[in-house]
């Protein structure tokens, strides 16, 4: 008996802690730090292990800790949202503290481990935080300029690994931050599209125009053109050591207009259905952008 409840208890102290640090978005963004980190070295023989381990465990503090206070800070608003209103401290199955307790610990474990690798690091995890918590949170019920807002931490982690790589926060890392940033909010507008109804019961305001309207729709594929302009940067010669051959430019240059075709689709149809479809070719994409470079980089 005792054995059984134990083994539930762990369980269900597992699950909640994968909630609250949502696992599978902080997954996502570890996979983006480590991207950037094998842009970053030299060569595939250069490979410090350790140090990928170091930044994805890092990594992955980083992001939870972000969540873990966001979920503290909105648990009220989380209530109202059937999306939400089952995670771990809405539903009261956690308190208030024991978030805040695995956020500040996430945090301290999270920017020790970074600052192992350099200072750099540690202060881009740190500033991802800062942002994310004490800016783009509160923001999100007060203007649509939140997602422009959170879209800065957002985009850190792929150039975080770059940072973790080389100890250097140059052009290239800045192109490997403007593409994320750029990606962002395609990605988020399509997201507060098909949830447009639960977010609204929060006062959240995800959209640019606050509106499922033609003029969101419009911004979404003009954000989505910069992502594509932004992605063929490297093949120009301008972006240091992060370049690109013609062949792979192609490449990205056809990634770009399939997402790009699914912004256009929203726009004409401007059903959740189809911006359902763009948040998931959206996350699809940036996925497989990542990985066209890191291929181009070891195989030419």
């Amino acid at each position: 008996m005792n054995a059984t409840i134990n083994k539930l208890s762990f369980k269900s102290i597992y699950t909640d802690f994968l909630e609250i640090t949502k696992a599978r978005l902080a997954v996502s963004v570890v996979f983006s730090s480590i991207a950037g980190f094998m842009l970053g070295i030299t060569s595939i023989h250069s490979l410090d292990g350790m140090v990928l381990l170091k930044l994805a465990i890092g990594g992955y503090c980083m992001v939870g800790a972000s969540n873990a206070f966001n979920q503290v800070i909105e648990k009220e608003l989380d209530a109202l949202m059937d999306r939400t209103k089952n995670r771990p401290v809405p539903s009261k199955r956690m308190s208030p503290n024991a978030a805040l307790t695995i956020a500040f610990l996430l945090t301290i474990i999270g920017v020790v481990l970074l600052y192992t690798i350099n200072e750099k690091t540690a202060m881009f995890g740190a500033i991802s935080i800062f942002i994310y918590t004490c800016v783009y949170t509160p923001l999100k019920t007060i203007t649509p300029l939140a997602v422009f807002v959170g879209a800065f931490p957002g985009a850190i982690p792929f150039m975080l690994g770059w940072v973790a790589a080389t100890g250097n926060f140059g052009i290239e890392a800045g192109t490997l931050f403007l593409i994320q940033f750029f990606w962002q909010f395609p990605h988020f507008w399509a997201i507060g599209w098909f949830l447009y109804e639960d977010y609204e019961k929060a006062g959240f305001f995800m959209l640019p125009s606050g509106k499922k309207d033609n003029s969101t729709a419009l911004q979404i594929i003009l954000y989505t053109l910069w992502l594509i302009i932004a992605s063929l940067l490297p093949v120009l010669g301008f972006t240091g050591q992060f370049f690109i051959t013609k062949i792979t430019a192609i490449g990205v240059l056809l990634l770009g207009l399939w997402m790009l075709f699914y912004a256009v689709k929203l726009y004409q149809t401007r059903t959740a259905k189809s911006a359902r479809t763009l948040m998931l070719v959206s996350v699809s994409y940036i996925t497989l952008l990542q990985l066209v470079y890191i291929l181009d980089k070891f195989l030419r």
